[in-house]
């Protein structure tokens, strides 16, 4: 092959069986996700007679090989050989993995109704993650994020603010635990009130019937501060906070406030000639000529060298400070952001290919079922450790992503890994092995 550093290399193909995922296998074997992924399975229904891959281990195929980084249809045709991928999905480890045609096949075949459950699914497995025990109160985070797309995709549409043609799905998270609940695609424009309302419903509804005396929070930008969403939340009894866009008349309900900031930087500017910019709150009542009432308003107010930037919320909440509600509270949805990244970036969810809505929504459903599967797996096998605060990119890189030669038994399957990972991944192992199902 050449030589290196003073060495000949050569290169040999003659292992068997080797994987560059061996920690999907600990990921897998710990059960994390077993029940969702079942769930999903009930969800569809298979029309098929005599299948050679069962939809549960189609399912188990995609979602594990998302966890491991393979976000598109096609890594299936080079990955069915791969002995670790193959025990994730519940194959014996002498039987091949299916092809990209027939995940092809899985993906368009999802009927809207069979969508409809599996979203259901995963709200209902979002609910039993509180175990027996009801939670004070539940943040609900909803976001409309774009995902690009260049072909011919149904739903597709140009936004100017994204600058290009997209999809605009909603993510919507626990905003206080980071717990996914539902994603669901639509057009790529600004969201309507009658969308977020029926989404909202679904939620509430399932929030209600589970913990009836939980609070509910329905925080979100700008987007979704609609006269109707406003009302209907104040008749479910749900507290919101929202951003509210800039207007006269809000510029003149703040202008002593957004005054008195200015002059007492410039106060501050006469003593030092490079000072800190002024940040003060505001809070008055203010109702749109649409609006059903008048509502509580929060002004942001920092005045800096760059000039003066006014931003404003609306909020249901009376008693507050303004200072809280606006910094502690609605800018606490800046975590949903973060969330948001981890299914893109860390997970791809923003790959949309298909041509068929539906296709590119059961995508995303799966998409979010991996996050379910290694945000739990964060929280339950990585506590502790020092992944524990880690991105789901930085986990895969470094827990999942491992090289191992694999030993296929009569009885079992062994597993050899560097042993300079030792002290690294034992007791990520360990942790899986005492998880695992008997």
């Amino acid at each position: 092959m050449g030589t290196f550093s003073g060495r000949s290399w050569e290169a040999s193909f003659d292992q068997p069986h080797l994987t560059s995922d061996a920690g999907i296998a600990a990921l897998a074997a710990s059960g994390i996700g077993g029940g969702l992924i079942s769930a999903l399975n009930a969800a569809i229904c298979d029309p098929r007679r005599g299948a050679h891959h069962s939809i549960m281990e189609l399912l188990r195929q995609r979602i594990f090989q998302i966890a491991g980084g393979y976000n598109d249809g096609n890594d299936s045709d080079h990955l069915r050989n791969d002995v670790v991928m193959r025990s994730a999905a519940g194959k014996p480890a002498d039987e091949p993995l299916a092809s990209q045609p027939t995940i092809s096949r899985l993906e368009n075949g999802a009927s809207k109704k069979d969508l409809l459950r599996m979203a259901r699914a995963i709200f209902e497995d979002y609910l039993a993650s509180f175990g027996g025990s009801p939670p004070r109160l539940i943040c609900i985070d909803m976001d409309p994020s774009a995902h690009l797309v260049y072909g011919q995709q149904q739903l597709g549409l140009f936004n100017t603010h994204v600058g290009d043609t997209c999809l605009m799905p909603f993510y919507i998270f626990d905003g206080t635990s980071g717990k996914l609940m539902a994603a669901a695609l639509r057009p790529g424009k600004t969201p309507m009130a009658g969308e977020i309302i029926t989404i909202l419903k679904r939620l509430i509804r399932g929030i209600r019937k589970k913990f009836p005396d939980t609070t509910i929070l329905f925080r979100a930008d700008s987007h979704h501060t609609k006269p109707a969403v406003m009302d209907f939340l104040e008749e479910q009894e749900v507290e919101h906070i929202t951003g509210l866009g800039k207007n006269k008349v809000l510029e003149r309900l703040f202008a002593d406030e957004i005054t008195a900031a200015q002059a007492r930087y410039e106060s501050r500017r006469k003593h030092d000639p490079q000072p800190a910019e002024i940040t003060m709150y505001a809070s008055g009542h203010y109702a749109a000529g649409s609006w059903s009432r008048e509502r509580r308003v929060i002004a942001r107010i920092i005045v800096g060298p760059l000039g003066t930037d006014v931003r404003y919320i609306v909020s249901s909440y009376e008693v507050a400070t303004a200072q809280y509600l606006y910094q502690t509270v609605y800018c606490g949805r800046g975590e949903a952001e973060l969330y948001i990244k981890e299914c893109k970036l860390g997970l791809g969810s923003d790959t949309s290919p298909c041509t068929r809505a539906t296709a590119n929504q059961f995508r995303l459903l799966l998409h979010a079922a991996a996050y379910v599967i290694m945000h739990r797996f964060r929280e339950q096998v990585l506590k502790g450790t020092r992944w524990e605060k880690s991105t789901i990119a930085e986990i895969r890189l470094r827990v999942l992503k491992v090289a191992a030669r694999i030993e296929v038994l009569k009885t079992k399957v062994r597993v050899r890994m560097s042993e300079a990972l030792w002290e690294a991944q034992r007791s990520i192992w360990e942790r899986c092995a005492r998880r695992a199902p008997a």
